[in-house]
């Protein structure tokens, strides 16, 4: 006679099939929780203030991380310069505006946004990537940037950047 051992319950098929947040581009639509999730790393001075009419027209700028129930959990911004004639310089992009919701912190959503960066700057063919940042440039140095001056960052974003806020500028080249 065989004795058959009870099987362990199979999970719930909703818990098998759980939805993954996606990484996509942002839509003009989405600036007001562009702004919103902006918010928090513009009061602790990581970030400057931008008006949600600048995220609205440099929306297609912004790769977002989509939580399932619809909530944006990260964002970034990649903007590409083209290279300047007779300079020497490459086409290079900078990415900004990068940041992570505090409950998503630490899981690995801003090395996935970070990944999905350079996915993209490689597929419009940037030769180098630029950031300034006033953190300790943890992830960034992970991914492959290292310390540089903003003198060899694309000219209109290096005079943008504001000496008072005593940031690091990094660049990832391949």
């Amino acid at each position: 006679m065989t004795t058959a051992l009870p099987r362990p319950a199979a999970p719930p098929r909703a818990a098998l099939v759980a939805p993954k947040p996606t990484v996509r581009t942002a839509r003009p639509d989405e600036a007001a929780a562009l702004v919103a999730l902006s918010r928090p790393f513009v009061r602790s001075g990581a970030l400057r203030e931008r008006p949600v009419s600048l995220y609205a027209a440099h929306a297609a700028d912004f790769l977002v991380l989509r939580a399932p129930d619809g909530t944006l959990d990260g964002c970034v911004g990649l903007r590409a310069y083209p290279a300047e004639p007779g300079e020497g310089r490459e086409r290079a992009g900078v990415v900004y505006n990068f940041c992570v919701a505090e409950h998503r912190q630490g899981s690995g959503t801003g090395a996935g946004l970070l990944r999905a960066v350079l996915t993209t700057a490689r597929a419009r063919s940037l030769d180098a990537l630029f950031t300034a940042t006033t953190g300790g440039a943890g992830l960034f140095l992970r991914y492959g940037f290292t310390p540089t001056t903003a003198h060899r960052a694309p000219r209109p974003w290096a005079e943008s950047l504001d000496p008072r806020r005593n940031a690091r500028v990094l660049v990832r080249t391949w």
